[in-house]
Order: structure tokens, then sequence, then C-alpha cells
């Protein structure tokens, strides 16, 4: 085999490359989150429509009454960090109505916790009412030992 490379060659490689890079990042910007909400729960739903405006992947997942609760006790939340629906993504939990943002910088940062949680349901987190009118909240990192601790605050607007 022959292995010689011309310049020519070279330079074609390189603006195919720089061809390919934007779809590639485009294919792993793809982040997949389940979403287990209760049945017919519109907030549950409405959190799975702008996280997928925001870029990711989401499949949905109803469950009803207890079995909701169960599953997210058996998953790693804590009883005063449950919200409404629970997503799933890149090993974490994502407990209510979680930034998209924040789940960005969990899966970079990749820290040993179960996940991130907002509590309750506060108004103007995302598909909760409108940003320019939301509460003050916080969102925290759960971790393994079931502590919390705040990962990002968000002021009244």
């Amino acid at each position: 085999m022959n292995f010689n490379l011309s310049r020519r060659d070279l330079v074609l490689g390189a603006c195919a490359a720089s061809l390919v890079a934007p779809f590639a990042a485009r294919a792993e910007a793809a982040l997949a989150v389940h979403v287990v909400k209760g049945t017919g729960c519109a907030c549950c739903t409405a959190w799975a429509e702008y996280l997928q405006a925001e870029g990711f992947d989401v499949t949905e997942e109803e469950l009803y009454g207890t079995l909701l609760i169960r599953h997210k006790l058996d998953h790693g939340v804590p009883q005063k960090m449950m919200s409404c629906h629970t997503g799933h993504a890149g090993g974490y939990v994502l407990e209510g109505h979680v930034p998209a943002a924040d789940i960005r910088r969990l899966l970079e940062e990749r820290p040993d916790a179960v996940g991130l949680a907002v509590p309750g349901m506060p108004y103007g987190s995302p598909s909760m009412g409108p940003e320019d009118k939301r509460e003050a909240y916080d969102v925290f990192l759960i971790r393994r030992d079931g502590s919390t601790e705040v990962f990002s605050s968000y002021e009244a607007a």
C-alpha cells in the first residue's frame, strides 16, 4: 500500500473535515432525556416540550400515583426535593422544572451525585409561567448520601 499524500490531498481532507464537524457536533448536542411524569400532567408535558425546543431528544413515560413516587424514591430523590416529574439524562436524575442550562452543566461537569432538583413548582421556572415574572428559586444538587447543596440560583424577575 502506498500512503503518500500530496498537499492537495491534505487540503481536500481538511476541507472535508471542516464540512463534517458541525454535523458531528450537532449529533452530540442532541442529548437524550427520558421524562417520567404523572398521567395527564400538563406542566410535565410542557417541560418535555421545553427540553425538545432546547435541543434535547426527549422520550416520555406516564406513571400513576404511588408508582411515580416509588420511581422517585428508587432513583434517590429525597422526599423534600420531589416535584411533579422526574427526568433521566446521562445517568443523572432531573427532578422537577430543571433549566436546560443546568442540565448541560451537570452533564459537562459530571459530579459524583444523583442529579438535580427544583423542588415544588416555582413560578417562572421552565414551563411554569413566564421567566420575566419568575419567583426566585434554587436548583439543588442531590448528593449520593441524600444531602443537597445549591447548584445554581435564579433571582426573582
